[in-house]
């Protein structure tokens, strides 16, 4: 694959999620396999409205000094796609209905026609212990996709990992389920402010 080609399609899609409040000015993650040992994943020090080719790494599954400035989540890219044949693109985001949706919910079942046909119910998973999440998450999390058969995972209150053969694709499921959960949110909204449209 084209590497500038790649870090365009990626600086592309961290704009796009950052304007949509999925990253933080540090806080997300955004990957691409680019061999069948390495990937490409953003820098710990990245800013994901200007990502340049600068913020991106390539890493070898075997970790060598690179993987000191890369993303902490890093571990659990690698994880994935030692596990999952079709993960191409991988992302971390903190979509924020769906995240304050997760905190009170065992379950995401949109009501709205897009989330419907197109993710059904979503279980959200729960971490339990957040002083351990990340020693535990690079097993626990590839562990999840594959045995819940799905390329979505919801977090309780961490956030969403998502991983696809196409970055257009996975960008549409994540937005997809991110106006779901704010349909969801506005619904109980309405049912307790006891309006009735």
């Amino acid at each position: 694959m084209n590497k500038q080609r790649l870090n365009q399609q990626l600086s592309s899609f961290a704009l796009s999620m950052f304007r949509k409040d999925f990253y933080g000015i540090y806080h997300g993650a955004l990957s691409a396999k680019t061999e069948s040992n390495r990937f490409v994943i953003n820098t710990k020090e990245a800013i994901f409205d200007a990502i340049g080719e600068e913020d991106l790494l390539e890493l070898y599954f075997a970790q060598d000094y690179r993987w000191n400035d890369a993303s902490v989540d890093a571990g659990i890219h690698k994880g994935i796609y030692k596990q999952i044949t079709d993960a191409k693109f991988i992302t971390f985001s903190m979509p924020p209905f769906t995240t304050a949706y997760s905190i009170d919910h065992n379950l995401i079942t949109p009501k709205d026609f897009f989330g419907n046909q197109e993710l059904g119910q979503i279980t959200i998973y729960d971490p339990k212990n957040f002083d351990d999440w990340y020693d535990r998450a690079a097993s626990e999390i590839p562990q999840y996709f594959l045995s819940h058969k799905t390329n979505i995972m919801v977090i309780r209150g961490y956030g969403v990992y998502a991983y696809n053969r196409n970055l257009h694709e996975m960008a549409k499921q994540l937005a997809i389920l991110e106006k779901s959960c704010r349909l969801l949110m506005l619904e109980k909204k309405n049912d307790n402010d006891g309006f009735d449209y």
